[in-house]
């Protein structure tokens, strides 16, 4: 398994041990154990921000590597 699929196994299981507070079951990928969390989460809308005065500049999100 690679770093980057390492990784995103690790999430997956911690994200799975905090909400079960069990392991994850071996045989599962962090896919189909994202999967499973998703299926118990409600559904919601996305609303999004109409505005004339919202610039690009107010906005704020995640970093990504270019933000680094």
């Amino acid at each position: 398994m690679d770093r980057r699929a390492r990784q995103v196994y690790e999430e997956a299981a911690a994200l799975w041990r905090e909400l079960y507070c069990e392991a994850p079951p071996e045989r599962l990928d962090p896919t189909t154990m994202l999967d499973i969390i998703m299926q118990g989460l409600p559904e919601t809308t996305y609303d999004r921000i109409r505005s004339p005065y919202l610039r690009p500049s107010m906005i704020t999100g995640p970093k990504t590597r270019r933000d680094n």
